[in-house]
This record gives C-alpha cells, structure tokens and sequence, in this order.
C-alpha cells in the first residue's frame, strides 16, 4: 500500500454481518495504519467502569465529579490492562502519538494526571486495550467486506452519543445500516 492508501484517521465501522464480539456493530478509530499492521481503539463500547474508579486505582483521589463519571471504553481485545487515552487538541504529554495536527492518542499517566487536576484535553476518550492488525491483516478483512472505511469525524468520536457512533459514522458516508443485508456475495 502507498501512503496514501493507510487508513490512518479513520473510522473501520463493522458491517452487520460481522459477528465476532470483540467487533460486532463497533466503530474503530485507526491510530496507526502502515506495511507492519493498523493500530485502532473502539470508540463505542463503554465498559461498565468509571474513570473515577481508574484514577482511584492509580491512587488518583478524583475531586472532578465530571471527569470522574466519564465512561472508560473496552479499546479492544489487545493488551486490555493498558490504558490509551485518545484526545483533541494535541497537547503536550509524554508517551503520545499523533494521529493529526489535531488528535493524539497518550498511554502516559501524566494525561490522566492533567485530567484528575482538570486540566487534561478539551475532549478525552479513555480505553483499556486497543484492536491490532498484523500485516495485510486489516487489508484481507477490507476485501472479505468485513468493514466500511471512512475519514474520521472528531464530532462523532466526542460529541455524539455513544449508541449512535456506530449509524453516525456510516450515515457520513450516506450508508443506512439498517437497510444492508447481512449476506454477502460476489458476482
């Protein structure tokens, strides 16, 4: 693949058909796409955990009663035990990929710190795991119809109620999900 064709900044959003649970009706948010594998967090699955209970885990006394109740998403079946914090603007922070000028994803404490102090990013989804693709991987399910692609969509991600992510982000490309069949074929 050229450059030009890696997914990077955006949306892999599951056709209907796809059943495995770690994926089904998810919207991943590729960080990272290249000839060694994607990188992506599932940004529509909210685990039953809050933010405030992973600061206190950290032994991190959150005062924030908002911060504190944000949801933290299951990022994906790889490394469930890590913590990814995907967040607009960029910022300053110590172990940070930057997606765009715009969007990074940090694995670093020190975001969490800034979050707990409030003074975190303006926009902030926590994870734990993330969705990993070896080589031609990601490519092989593209061509098995596994998914849709889109440009990601920063209002979807952070602003857009969690159980419509996954319509929002197919409706960007004037896709009716409800209206796909769930056969596939080929002529």
């Amino acid at each position: 693949m050229t450059d030009t064709s890696y997914l990077n900044n955006h949306f892999l959003i599951a056709m209907p058909a796809l059943e495995d649970p770690n994926f089904f009706h998810s919207v991943t948010y590729i960080c990272e796409h290249n000839e060694q594998g994607a990188m992506g967090i599932i940004i529509n699955q909210p685990l039953d955990i809050e933010l405030g209970e992973v600061l206190a885990h950290m032994e991190m006394q959150n005062s924030d009663t908002a911060t504190g109740h944000q949801p933290v998403y299951l990022g994906g079946p790889v490394q469930t035990e890590r913590g990814f914090v995907l967040h607009h603007p960029l910022g300053q922070w110590d172990s940070m990929l930057a997606v765009t000028d715009q969007v990074g994803v940090t694995t670093s404490r020190d975001i969490l710190q800034a979050m707990h102090d409030g003074n975190g990013p303006q926009h902030a989804l926590v994870a734990l795991g993330y969705a990993g693709w070896a080589a031609g991987q990601l490519e092989q399910e593209l061509a098995d119809n596994a998914w849709l692609t889109c440009p990601a969509d920063t209002a979807i991600i952070f602003d857009t109620p969690i159980e419509n992510r996954w319509t929002a982000a197919a409706a960007s490309l004037g896709i009716d999900l409800g209206q796909l069949s769930g056969e596939i074929g080929h002529a």
